[in-house]
């Protein structure tokens, strides 16, 4: 009798801790599962934090880019609304409103400075006032700009004072194209002004790329044979150009009087320039989950 009660305890104390070791394997499954789980969803927050932070410094990018550039007004907050992007009209914005942007900068004291307008382009028929003939100056453009009453009038206008202001000087100093034909009409420009027809214009081959990143070489042969005066006169011309042109080479030759007067020989290799169009460029960046394992990613 005692030996069965024993052999009955003995069944049910096993029977018991098979089933405290089932509720332990059960309960390490269940701990292990949800500390996966947390490990899994902290990692899941932390990541996507990430992308939040890097979307919030792209906004912040993206407003100060369009702040700065003066094609909206400053916001009102730190970033630019969707409501205010909306409400936003470049034409109807005027210059003094975005003062200290690249607008301004550009509108008002680039585009009126004396210096730089007096070798603006002239001889474009918009440029001209059709009642007197006399070339439009930057406060006459800039006055009907002003008082222009709709977006397509202010575009227009705008882009008189590209072409007819001191704004026009700037693509005529330094193209983005190598435009050969262009190069020489400046040349021949140079020519006209100093009273001197050459027997022959042209390029001297298709340049390359220079010292300076983005600046390209269009190389050049000049030759002037002249009276001394005229010589003179052509390479100061030459001289005073907006437009850059850098003698490398030259050889200048007296070759004796001609009709009472000395003559000036010059050979020369010159070097005119033109440069990539500059572009506002829009980074791609790439958010890592782990930044030593290169995981999933979020543009």
């Amino acid at each position: 009798m005692a030996k069965e009660v024993a052999i009955s305890k003995r069944a049910k104390i096993n029977e018991a801790q098979k089933i405290m070791l089932v509720g332990v394997f059960g309960a390490s499954l269940v701990i292990g599962a949800a500390l996966v789980l947390v490990i899994y969803f902290i990692r899941y927050i932390a990541f996507n934090s990430k992308v939040i932070g890097e979307k919030d410094a792209a906004i912040v990018t993206y407003s100060n880019a369009i702040a700065d550039s003066g094609t909206c007004k400053k916001p009102k907050g730190k970033t630019y609304t969707t409501e205010e992007l909306k409400q936003c009209s470049p034409n109807d914005i005027e210059a003094e409103e975005v003062a200290g942007t690249l607008r301004y900068n550009v509108l008002v004291d680039m585009a009126s400075n004396l210096n730089l307008e007096s070798v603006a382009r002239d001889s474009l028929s918009v440029c001209v006032n059709s009642e007197n003939g006399e070339k439009y100056t930057y406060a006459e453009i800039n006055e009907k700009y002003d008082n222009a009453t709709n977006s397509e009038e202010r575009s227009y206008y705008l882009g008189m004072l590209k072409l007819c202001s001191a704004l026009r000087v700037i693509p005529d100093a330094l193209p983005t194209v190598n435009n050969e034909e262009a190069l020489m009409a400046s040349l021949n420009k140079i020519f006209i002004v100093s009273q001197w027809e050459p027997e022959s214009l042209s390029p001297s081959g298709n340049g390359g790329s220079t010292d300076i990143a983005g600046l390209y070489a269009m190389p050049l042969n000049l030759s002037i044979d002249a009276q001394i005066d005229t010589t003179l006169r052509v390479l100061n011309n030459i001289e005073k150009s907006i437009r850059e042109f850098s003698i490398t080479n030259a050889a200048i030759e007296w070759s004796g009087e001609l009709d009472g007067a000395d003559q000036l020989t010059l050979t020369a290799q010159a070097t005119a320039y033109y440069a990539d169009p500059v572009e506002y460029n829009e980074i791609q960046k790439t958010v890592y989950a782990n930044n030593k394992k290169k995981g999933k990613t979020a543009k």
